[in-house]
């Protein structure tokens, strides 16, 4: 396989999805789902085409039970710092 053989570094992984659909896994419980235009080393980077989904778990006040709620909205286009991000997952490819 072409691509296991130009990933070297981990960033490369990253590098390989330039321009391509990411998921992109952030800290308090957000997702972003955006076309990859730039990163950096500190995974600081820019998408644009952006749904971002935010679960939020809240609780129950008289039967103390949880429950996730999840609100979405889309960004044109937005700037993500890197100390915010979990994981980035690349394009699937068949």
């Amino acid at each position: 396989n072409d691509t296991m053989e130009s990933i070297k570094q981990p960033m490369d992984l990253v590098r390989l999805s330039l321009d391509e659909r990411v998921v992109v896994k952030m800290r308090g419980g957000r997702q972003l789902n955006g076309k990859l235009h730039a990163f950096d080393a500190h995974l600081n980077m820019v998408l644009s085409e952006v749904e971002e989904t935010v679960s939020l778990v809240e609780i129950d006040e008289e039967t103390k039970e949880e429950y996730v709620t999840q609100q979405r909205r889309t960004i044109p286009m937005l700037y993500v710092r890197g100390d915010g991000v979990i994981l980035v997952a690349p394009p699937q490819r068949a």
